[in-house]
């Protein structure tokens, strides 16, 4: 009962956490858990939305209040409070008070409300707005999308939560990864190409910047007007080729969705631009989708959606009517079967496209997050059991062998007596402690750390003349 009262996951009704009192757990993810939560002393106060971590001495609340102290904007919750609670001697969590925000996530609120194409430039610009405030204090969400929007029920006005990926000017970096937290469905093109002048471990790792956050957007507006996501932007994903230059106007949001007005459907276009500078910054989108709401017609107030449509799969899917053919699928990158790439991997480097038996599971989690912020404010708990003290920061094996990852022969055996087969390809399990995953860039599997045995790559057959090796 003792390890129930201290496990920050599972605290009851009516305990305090500083001069707040817990009314009942509403969220909860990798690193932090949400409480709804009043003043514990009678007073004028609404309820409020109480973060706790997981883990004792987590630096990653102290910079997310730090972030949120920064940003003043109507979208973004207004931090509160902050401190550390101590449920024993030499244990100290850290918690966030916020604003609480009732209300739906954004594409559930889609669905059942069937917004316009004006409701969805009014939400977009809105939401422009909170981005344009959060750069303007040298902030990035670094982990826009759906599930971290909540559609306000009592006048549908979005809110943009969960900064616990965000980052900020002067703040000290948590992680060494090649990418930053967030997650895979919404990182940008140049993101993903930065991966390839990774590939030693002392190189210095992606900055994101402005341009991440409203690509992210633009990813969250194409998913939002169409129920789907855009194909993958990572350069080795089999849909890659539909990002050149040529093919971008084959796969619009308004090609996906004709009731999607022309002019929002450009603006989101103008979002997923490979090139970041053509994006412009979070205020001058805002302007311009306020703009497109204010002089569209009233073709701009038909619902985008009939009711009637399919459950979403998940999966980018090309239009009926498209049926260009593919382009042979380029050859993989050297550098993708080192096994310094282990901790890129952990961090979001599978592609959609190696994972296509996932679709319906990672929807409902809006495309797999691996970003380190949490569920969002209003998020309902999990059904399964909840996390002890020490639950490991890391993810979890994946149903399905990584990309150039070896596999087993037909015994079902791999080679060596170190590794082991486990859904379908080779592992090597780490002796290291279960909490420690996350820093050794392995995943966790039955309450061990498990690292891909990468297959060796043949070497290149192609001329010099034919080879590119540019960064």
């Amino acid at each position: 009962m003792e390890s129930d009262v201290l496990n920050p996951a599972s605290l009851l009704p009516g305990t305090h956490i500083g001069p707040w009192r817990l009314l009942e757990q509403r969220g909860r993810g990798t690193y932090g858990v949400v409480y709804r939560a009043e003043p514990a002393e009678p007073r004028a106060a609404d309820v409020v939305a109480l973060k706790l971590a997981l883990h004792p001495g987590d630096a990653r609340f102290a910079r997310e209040a730090e972030l949120l102290s920064r940003i003043r904007h109507p979208a973004v919750p207004r931090l509160l409070d902050h401190g550390q609670w101590q449920p024993r001697e030499g244990v100290s969590y850290a918690w966030l008070v916020m604003e609480w925000v009732e209300g739906t996530p954004l594409y559930e609120w889609a669905q059942a409300w069937r917004p316009s194409s004006r409701q969805v430039l009014q939400v977009l610009a809105r939401l422009a707005r909170a981005l344009d405030a959060t750069h303007s204090a040298g902030g990035l969400h670094r982990d826009v999308k759906g599930d971290n929007i909540r559609v306000r029920r009592e006048d549908g006005l979005p809110f943009l939560l969960d900064f616990g990926s965000g980052h900020h000017v002067g703040a000290a970096t948590l992680t060494w990864q090649p990418l930053p937290p967030g997650t895979s469905a919404y990182r940008s093109p140049e993101a993903w190409r930065s991966i390839r002048r990774l590939s030693k471990r002392s190189a210095v790792p992606y900055p994101p910047g402005p341009a991440d956050d409203l690509f992210a957007l633009g990813v969250t507006a194409y998913r939002f007007i169409t129920a789907k996501y855009p194909p993958v932007a990572h350069p080795e994903d089999e849909d890659a080729w539909l990002w050149r230059p040529e093919e971008l106007a084959h796969w619009t949001a308004r090609v996906s969705n004709s009731r999607c007005l022309p002019e929002l459907s450009a603006l989101v276009s103008r979002m997923l631009s490979p090139q970041p500078e053509a994006r412009g910054s979070a205020r001058e989108m805002a302007e311009a989708l306020e703009q497109a709401a204010r002089s569209a017609g009233r073709e701009a107030d038909v619902p985008l959606f009939t009711g009637e449509e399919p459950r979403p799969a998940g999966l980018f899917p090309l239009p009926q009517h498209f049926t260009m053919q593919r382009p042979p699928r380029p050859r993989r990158w050297p550098w993708f079967a080192a096994a310094g790439l282990g901790g890129a991997l952990a961090a979001g480097l599978l592609s959609r496209s190696e994972a296509p038996q996932l679709a319906e599971q990672e929807e409902a989690k809006d495309a797999g997050t691996v970003a380190v912020g949490d569920s969002a404010l209003t998020a309902p708990v999990s059904p399964e059991r909840a996390p002890s003290m020490w639950r490991p920061i890391t993810e979890d094996l994946p149903p399905k062998p990584l990309p150039g990852q070896r596999r087993p022969d037909g015994n079902g055996r791999c080679p060596g007596k170190v590794q082991v087969s486990i859904n379908g390809g080779c592992w090597t399990k780490l002796s290291v402690d279960q909490k420690d995953c996350d820093e050794k860039g392995a995943f966790e599997y039955r309450g061990a750390c498990y690292f891909p045995v990468m297959t060796r790559q043949r070497p290149a057959t192609s001329s010099p003349a034919e080879r590119d090796d540019s960064p």
